[in-house]
């Protein structure tokens, strides 16, 4: 077969919100730029206060710093791009933009679900090991699991991107969704190879995920065997709200992510497919913060406190 570029095309169209009515487009953009400030603000928020009290220098709010940081990197890869768009009539990206997206995006992605299963690790040694885990999250320790984190995120965005990215894509270059996706990419793609890398991707994509899912379902097996041991209900109660505000984070992540990639593949309308991706990539986030804030006690409280303190040096 003679040799020829692994692709034919300069640049993408992102063709996500161009079947949309133009008078909804400015509605739209209201909704996620706000949506998206929020999230960049309510993060921030978070990491102030966990930075500012000496009583949260602890491993699980070490581990939701870095949380803060992977979403906020997440969203500033996917949302201003998308947010540009949705104001403009030609959504071009370069090809080496594209696959920047990708690789960031997947790298952030992927991070902020080790990190989830890093904490649900965390409440597990917390709550049926707590005489250890001083020894077992020491500050090193704590500092190697977030490091792996971010490898394990690096590693999957840096296979997938070269995998796609080594591709022909010799037809079309529209790309039916407001982002690089890879299977919208992989459905451009052309040669004699394809069938096996979409199965490669696919494998390379949803192992990662189910392993995470199935060590925080374990995870919190154990938790709950643990907690229902505890005689009194103050106790088991006490215990459990200090898993609340992650496992409410943990089935949101989850939740939306199986909405979008399990759902029926059925013809289903471009409105209907990039609204439903606009919930993982911008809604998803935009909650996180708010779950943490309000269902973790030590953290609302912080805030609170950091609010008051500044709020009583400005005015005196």
């Amino acid at each position: 077969m003679p040799h020829r570029n692994y692709s034919t095309v300069s640049e993408f169209i992102l063709f996500g919100f161009s079947a949309f009515p133009r008078q909804m487009l400015p509605a739209l953009f209201l909704l996620y730029l706000l949506m998206y400030l929020f999230t960049l603000l309510g993060n921030l928020v978070i990491m102030a206060a966990v930075w500012s009290e000496r009583r949260l220098h602890t491993p699980m709010y070490l581990f939701l710093c870095a949380l803060s940081i992977s979403e906020i990197l997440f969203t500033v890869v996917i949302t201003p791009r998308m947010l540009a768009d949705l104001l403009s009539t030609h959504q071009s990206i370069t090809f080496i933009a594209c696959a920047n997206q990708l690789f960031f995006s997947f790298t952030f992605g992927y991070t902020h679900s080790f990190l989830l299963m890093v904490m649900g690790y965390d409440r597990y040694v917390a709550i049926c090991h707590p005489l250890h885990y001083h020894v077992l999250m020491s500050l090193q320790g704590c500092a190697r699991l977030v490091a792996w984190s971010w490898a394990g995120g690096s590693l999957i965005g840096m296979t997938v991107t070269l995998i796609i990215f080594h591709l022909s894509f010799c037809d079309s270059n529209v790309i039916h969704h407001f982002l690089c996706h890879v299977f919208s990419l992989l459905k451009l793609a052309c040669g004699e190879r394809t069938a096996l890398v979409t199965v490669f991707v696919i494998l390379v994509c949803v192992t990662p995920l189910i392993g995470c899912l199935v060590l925080i379902v374990l995870s919190y097996i154990f938790i709950v065997a643990a907690i229902l041991r505890i005689p009194s209900t103050e106790g088991r109660q006490k215990t459990f709200s200090t898993c609340v505000s992650h496992l409410t984070v943990v089935i949101v992540h989850y939740g939306f992510a199986s909405i979008i990639y399990l759902k029926s593949r059925g013809p289903h309308s471009l409105y209907t497919d990039t609204l439903m991706s606009t919930t993982y990539t911008v809604f998803t986030p935009f909650l996180s913060p708010i779950i943490f804030s309000l269902r973790n006690k030590e953290l609302k409280n912080a805030i609170n406190r950091s609010f008051h303190r500044n709020f009583h040096q400005q005015s005196s």
